[in-house]
């Protein structure tokens, strides 16, 4: 949280935007919380310690909830050459998360709650993020045997459980482990294009549909399918939620935006290589109407920084905190016409919600005051970045839309 917003507040001529509002006014904050909020030309309250007045900013300044990010690599520990966790919490507060989820792939392997808790202790201490590591499903992410997730502390942190990239290739294993995340109460996020090929369309389908056959299996679960890519892997999506599957899952902005043509641009295999790949237009358009639609419930970034001989060498990945709003206001505001307040739902508030975090992700009396402001108007250009990565598919790239603070 900001720190100007744990003592009393008030930001004045702003657009108030969130899932629910968007309306001219202002917005007071007292004790880290949110007082109230003001139509504008009505009375505001006196005597806030700080007053911002989003006049001053010109353009058209915007208040947001703070983003909600579930799918971060922080990289920490053990890959300092890659990111820190003190760049990484500078970049996600610069492109304006609140809250991120990183994942467990670090050196050691983030496998019991107790490596979890000892890393959040550490990002709290920074004061920057509020940050929740999640838990890989297995061993030192080996897929041999369940981690510590069966041995869950009394009042434990955990908000997200995830073997990220490598998945869990043993079916009786991936289901002992979506039982214990059910008996946990913690959603598991699956990354589906896992299995066979490394990068192959069929890979990501089959994946997919494995996940959803296994998770209506398991009472009580609550499966998040990371970074959606495919026409068909929606489409599986889509049919399994009208069905009735307890189901929720996520767009990278890198897959909104781009397409394999952007990563032969790039460098295929190198600049240009991510996991999953960049797809062909007809899957970004797909991705796009599946937003429009409901079916994608919100965008994470899979912020992924490496240095740059990794990069060369073929490591797969983009860095992306700092550049998630531009390119999903750019796309899906400016060009595919989705409310203002829709991308909010999609970036603070429905992720919140994925993770069971009623306190942010809205504007509402009571609530954290986790606030951003963003300018509409500004056009916005990548770079200099707060990450060590400098991986981002965006340099040069034309977008609109700026995170002020």
């Amino acid at each position: 949280m900001n720190s100007l917003l744990r003592k009393s507040a008030l930001f004045k001529n702003v657009l108030v935007v969130d899932e629910n509002t968007s309306m001219a006014g202002a917005v007071s904050v007292e004790n880290g919380l949110i007082a109230g909020i003001i139509p504008q030309g009505a009375r505001l309250p006196k005597g806030a310690a700080v007053v911002i007045d989003g006049s001053a900013f010109g353009g058209t300044p915007v208040l947001m909830p703070a983003f909600v990010d579930l799918h971060a690599h922080f990289r920490d520990p053990g890959f300092p050459e890659k990111e820190t966790l003190e760049s990484a919490c500078l970049a996600a507060a610069n492109g304006g998360y609140g809250t991120v989820v990183c994942m467990a792939n670090t050196r050691p392997v983030i496998d019991t709650f107790e490596a979890a808790a000892r890393l959040k202790k550490r990002a709290d201490d920074l004061g920057l993020i509020d940050l929740y590591p999640a838990l890989s499903l297995t061993r030192g992410m080996e897929g041999a045997s369940l981690s510590g997730i069966t041995a869950a502390p009394r009042g434990h942190a955990a908000r997200l459980l995830s073997e990220d990239g490598k998945d869990v290739a043993d079916d009786a294993l991936l289901l002992a482990a979506f039982n214990e995340a059910s008996r946990l109460g913690v959603p598991v996020s699956c990354h589906c294009e896992a299995l066979g090929a490394e990068g192959a369309r069929s890979a990501e389908n089959r994946g997919t549909r494995r996940v959803i056959d296994l998770a209506r299996r398991v009472k009580g679960l609550r499966c998040h399918i990371a970074h959606v890519s495919t026409r068909e892997a929606l489409s599986m999506i889509r049919k399994a939620k009208a069905e009735g599957v307890s189901l929720t899952c996520e767009a990278a902005p890198h897959h909104l935006a781009l397409t394999g043509e952007d990563a032969d641009h790039l460098g295929r295999g190198t600049w240009g290589q991510v996991n999953p790949p960049l797809r062909r237009e007809d899957d970004r358009r797909a991705l796009i109407r599946a937003v429009l639609d409901g079916t994608i419930d919100a965008i994470a970034t899979d912020h992924a920084p490496h240095a740059g001989a990794d990069k060369e060498a073929g490591a797969p990945g983009f860095i992306g905190l700092e550049t998630s709003f531009s390119v999903c206001f750019t796309e899906l505001v400016i060009k595919a016409r989705l409310p203002l307040s829709r991308l909010s739902g999609l970036m603070s508030a429905a992720p919140a919600r994925i993770l069971g975090m009623d306190d942010r992700g809205i504007i509402a009396p009571g609530l954290r005051a986790d606030l951003i402001m963003v300018d509409i108007q500004a056009p916005s250009t990548s770079g200099p970045f707060k990450s060590r990565g400098r991986n981002s598919p965006f340099q040069g790239r034309a977008l609109t839309g700026k995170v002020l603070f």
